[in-house]
């Protein structure tokens, strides 16, 4: 156990939460998905992928944008890992990434917005 320099004791064993708190890149790191996760159009795109694989320009369709606005959109939920995508000849189609990270921004959406997932047969 580390000590730390704390001005006051309170009796709430702050010194083993501090011993178990992930490290500043960790956090870091999940404020970068919730920076992503900040912008209304890029939660939608998430949304959609978190149901469906599709290409860039049905989802540029569906969110009524251009191709190129969404193609933005897509390459910063793709560098987060949030997303991934696969290239089938000339076509790119986009899902939702199939990490823990992802899974849990999935259920966490669905509750959200008190929905069932549509692909779950529900």
């Amino acid at each position: 156990m580390a000590h730390y320099d704390l001005p006051h004791d309170h009796g709430q064993n702050i010194e083993r939460v501090l011993d178990r708190m992930p490290d500043i890149v960790d956090f870091q790191k999940v404020a970068s998905w919730f920076d992503k996760l900040g912008d209304s159009t890029r939660l939608r795109i998430l949304w959609m992928l978190c149901h469906c694989e599709e290409c860039v320009s049905n989802i540029a369709a569906a969110m009524e944008m251009s191709d190129p606005a969404v193609s933005h959109h897509l390459r910063l939920l793709r560098e987060s890992g949030l997303i991934v995508s696969r290239r089938d000849g000339k076509e790119v189609y986009y899902k939702l990434a199939e990490n823990a990270q992802a899974q849990i921004l999935h259920r966490a959406l669905d509750e959200m917005f008190e929905v069932s997932c549509p692909s779950s047969g529900e």
